[in-house]
């Protein structure tokens, strides 16, 4: 009987992980695209980012129902409701290339929309599972390290993959340039529901159901003030993470003349891949060390060199150039390997990739320790605050329009600091008296 456990958690492991992937693939598909809607629609920075903060507003429609769904129908069905509506989302991304002129633009926001409702079911499945599935502690934070090395890979291919895609005059892209991403993702979905239909997956101790009404538990979660503190850390913390490679995406691409970059898509995709694989490397880091160095230390270490990246970034000189390695396209149209010159802030934000990508799991792994029967309602409302993701890079790319790109990522600055404050103070259970039995 205990073998036959062990399997099925290797297996639930397993399934976790590569849903955590797919969350990815999927959600970094919007920040890209904002540089084909940008152009196919002749539209500003800011409106540019609105398929991204369609994806990510969705969290703050749907964490709260996905809390509840998982304290009623468990985690598996939950996580069958999400791929079903994901493969929905991408087919409508993949309808707007063929919707008239008129209509695109909305139509596309509508599957962004869609497509974010399963990736906060998918959020508040995987995190949860994975913490518990390792033990909670440092071994559940390890975990959850271990599967955003997945997520990384998928986070790293989705910008190359759109870059070479829209290869060429970037003034001509159209989202049906980007129908083979979409085709990828749906059939991943497709492929994701089939496995999960059959694969067992144990629920969590924390996942059977609770006699107590969904309302009261949540507010139970609401009594510990480190968790909501770590439920608005999460909310900077995810504006961060997407707010620094899409608005250098934009910058690279943009021309000179606008006080941008004047880079090809191709280069520019995989320069802004290279923050995600740096990404893939932190988190193996911090898969390799989180059962040795506690959640906090991590928090305290990334956030701060964070600040120091993005400093550098914000005064440094665009025009000095730096040579990055990248893949680009021969002047035959082939694509080969070879080193590009890029401006040295571009670099700079690219090394935040090694910062960013362990403070996911730091920061949920502190935000829910010792919730208790608390936490399944607690992942709910925690993915609500998700949706900092689409509106801190729209108020980013507001700022670039108004102030130029550099100037932008003081947006990124304060909300570097907020999360330095997090590791130090706000992280500390104070409400060790509350009853989570």
């Amino acid at each position: 009987m205990s073998q036959q456990k062990q399997n099925g958690n290797i297996i639930a492991i397993i399934t976790m992980i590569f849903l955590f992937g797919m969350i990815a693939f999927v959600t970094n598909l919007a920040a890209p695209m904002g540089i084909v809607l940008k152009n196919q629609f002749s539209v500003s920075n800011a409106l540019g980012m609105l398929g991204n903060l369609g994806n990510f507003i969705a969290y703050a429609v749907m964490g709260i129902p996905s809390g509840i769904l998982l304290t009623r129908v468990g985690y598996k069905k939950t996580a069958l409701i999400a791929v079903a509506v994901g493969f929905i989302g991408v087919g409508v991304q993949f309808l707007s290339g063929h919707a008239s002129p008129s209509s695109a633009f909305g139509v596309y926001l509508i599957g962004a929309f869609i497509s974010g409702f399963s990736m906060c079911l998918l959020n508040s499945v995987v995190n949860p599972m994975l913490n518990s599935l390792g033990g909670e502690g440092n071994k559940g934070n390890q975990l959850i390290q271990v599967g955003g090395s997945f997520n990384s890979i998928m986070a790293t291919i989705t910008p190359m993959f759109v870059g070479i895609l829209i290869a060429g005059s970037v003034e001509k892209a159209t989202i049906s340039q980007i129908f083979p991403v979409m085709y990828t993702a749906m059939a991943v979905f497709a492929f994701a529901f089939f496995v999960l239909l059959f694969v067992h997956i144990p629920e969590p101790r924390t996942a059977s159901k609770n006699d107590e009404p969904i309302g009261k538990l949540m507010k139970g979660a609401l009594k510990f003030r480190h968790f909501v503190l770590g439920a608005f850390a999460i909310f900077v913390y995810v504006g961060v993470e997407v707010g620094v490679p899409g608005t250098l995406n934009l910058f690279l691409t943009e021309s000179v003349a606008k006080g941008g970059a004047g880079i090809a898509t191709t280069i520019s995709g995989f320069v802004v891949g290279t923050y995600w694989l740096l990404m893939l490397i932190g988190r193996l880091a911090g898969a390799s060390l989180g059962a040795r160095v506690s959640s906090r230390v991590m928090m305290l270490v990334t956030s701060g060199v964070g600040l120091v990246l993005v400093l550098l970034a914000i005064f440094s000189s665009t025009s000095t150039l730096i040579n990055l390695p990248v893949l680009q396209q021969s002047a035959t149209g082939g694509l080969s390997f070879g080193m590009a010159e890029v401006p040295i802030n571009a670099m700079y934000l690219v090394l935040v990739g090694l910062c960013t990508s362990i403070m996911w799991g730091s920061i949920f792994n502190l935000a829910v320790e010792g919730l208790g029967k608390y936490l399944a309602a607690a992942s709910g409302l925690f993915m609500v605050l998700v949706c900092g993701g689409g509106i801190l890079p729209l108020i980013q790319g507001w700022l670039a329009d108004v102030a130029g790109f550099m100037n932008s990522y003081w947006v990124i600055i304060f909300a570097l600091a907020y999360l330095l404050f997090y590791g130090l103070i706000g992280c500390k259970n104070v409400n060790k008296d509350i009853p989570v039995d």
